[in-house]
């Protein structure tokens, strides 16, 4: 099907704006040309967190009710227009469409819940009396926007993450500027047109499409900018945290995801959570299942039942609803993803399923024997591959999982509650996840990770909570009122 290329516009300071130079936003399932988007220059990207600080300031007095208005009307916005923007995210992305639509779908809640915290923005009152000399003084805290915060997102969520840092960003009052994922910017811009439509002040959102390289830099490190909400890479993340100075920062920095299936777990349900966390959006995932360290009594049981329903899994087209898995975001990945591969068969490691690449689609692969020291054993491989390992005992499983540099989630399988409680007293991550695989997320939760995963939480409230500064406010009471 031959598609009509649109030229989308940016949006600079609430005016949708063209620029001299485009790039194209293509269609990694056949390479087709959807879209050509404008390419912001590093002028523009100043100019935008300038107009962003004029907005903030000049909307200071910006009131609560209105705020969660706006905020209710891009949920409703977005819910009647759900279809186009699911197909967006399924066109520019590697998401099937009914991957998209449950993205559609949470993005919508992320921003209800957005507007639901703008509520509860509150501080507390301060006990001054409890400090001898103090029995005169009374006070509070209260929480205050931090300004100009800078939200770069990724390609694999490129609504809803884009809605994680948007959203809360405008309940709690202040202006952001986003750098969306260059080879998925048009759900990003959808989400702008929602704030723009529902009536979001000009200045307050800006979200400038381009290259991380010209447009990253400036928005890291400019003085104006108080807070960076990075989602991306662990090396990205190290150059941002390096150009940032001293400002807020919150990351999400990717896993390498384990769980811990033990022999007194439901077989079944472990399998089936197991291969749909290793394989739903092609494992583009950061907290999709990597490794998974089964009990020894159950390994061969598990492998055999793992192997058959992954194999069952249909790769295709990705507007088709009966596909389960579609492409990479690029054939690069795909390649690279090979070549991990290839490299850890070449050290021992054996192809269970998959292991074979066609363009930019790879086979929801399972390996076993694969050695430490192998690339896809200790780093993020972001695709569909999972790594199964035999275990004597929850000791050895937890011990294994935690020797990586990353710590999002994890999860475990038991119905003993005493595994459970040392699992989650034991694993060095951001969450676990007790008879659910690692990828189990609701967006009103906090979500973040330790290690090589990050700095902070997401989640809408935490969120609020990092793009806010807290004041505290002290009355000394004079003896004498008249």
């Amino acid at each position: 099907m031959q598609l009509q290329v649109k030229n989308e516009k940016m949006l600079l300071a609430g005016q949708w704006i063209d620029a001299e130079r485009t790039f194209d936003v293509v269609n990694p399932e056949n390479n087709q040309i959807i879209a050509r988007v404008p390419k912001a220059t590093k002028g523009d990207m100043l100019f935008a967190i300038e107009k962003a600080n004029e907005a903030y300031h000049s909307g200071k007095s910006w009131s609560t009710h209105e705020r969660i208005r706006v905020l209710n009307r891009v949920a409703d916005y977005i819910e009647k227009d759900k279809e186009r923007f699911a197909e967006t995210i399924a066109l520019e992305g590697s998401k099937t469409i009914n991957e998209a639509r449950a993205e559609v779908k949470r993005a919508i809640q992320t921003i209800q819940i957005s507007a639901e915290e703008a509520r509860r923005i509150t501080g507390e009152t301060i006990n001054f009396d409890q400090n001898e000399g103090s029995e005169n003084r009374v006070g509070y805290s209260y929480r205050f926007p931090v300004g100009v915060v800078g939200a770069i997102t990724p390609f694999n969520d490129p609504l809803n993450l884009v809605a994680h840092k948007v959203g809360p960003a405008i309940a709690a009052g202040n202006a952001i500027i986003v750098k969306p994922a260059s080879v998925t910017p048009l759900s990003a811009l959808l989400l702008a047109e929602a704030f723009v439509e529902s009536g979001l002040p000009a200045g307050l959102l800006s979200v400038l499409t381009g290259s991380g390289r010209e447009l990253g830099e400036p928005l890291v490190s400019h003085p104006l900018v108080q807070m960076i909400s990075f989602t991306g890479g662990l090396n990205a993340g190290k150059r941002i945290a390096d150009q940032a100075g001293i400002k807020k920062i919150n990351m999400e920095l990717g896993s390498n995801s384990p769980v811990i299936v033990l022999d007194d777990a439901d077989l079944h349900d472990a399998v089936k959570a197991c291969v749909s966390g290793a394989f739903s959006a092609v494992g583009q995932n950061c907290i999709g299942v990597q490794r998974v360290y089964i009990q020894k009594g159950i390994y061969e049981q598990f492998l055999q039942a793992f192997v058959e329903r992954t194999e069952e899994l249909r790769v295709g087209e990705k507007l088709n609803e009966l596909t389960d898995v579609g492409p990479l975001i690029d054939v690069k990945e795909a390649k690279r993803i090979d070549d991990w591969v290839n490299e850890a068969v070449d050290s021992g490691a054996v192809i269970q399923a998959g292991g074979t690449r066609d363009g930019a689609f790879y086979a929801p692969t399972v390996l076993t024997d694969v050695p430490a020291t192998a690339k896809i054993a200790y780093e993020e491989v972001f695709g569909p591959v999972v790594l199964l390992y035999p275990v004597e005992d929850i000791f050895e499983a937890v011990q294994k999982s935690n020797a990586v540099n990353y710590g999002l989630q994890a999860g475990i399988f038991t119905s003993n509650i005493n595994y459970a409680h040392f699992a989650i007293q034991h694993l060095h991550v951001g969450g676990v996840m007790v008879n659910d695989s690692s990828d189990y997320r609701i967006d009103a939760m906090p979500f973040g990770g330790v290690k090589g995963s990050g700095l902070g939480r997401e989640g809408v409230r935490t969120a609020i909570e990092a793009m806010t500064e807290e004041k505290v406010v002290c009355f000394r009471l004079q003896q004498r009122i008249f």
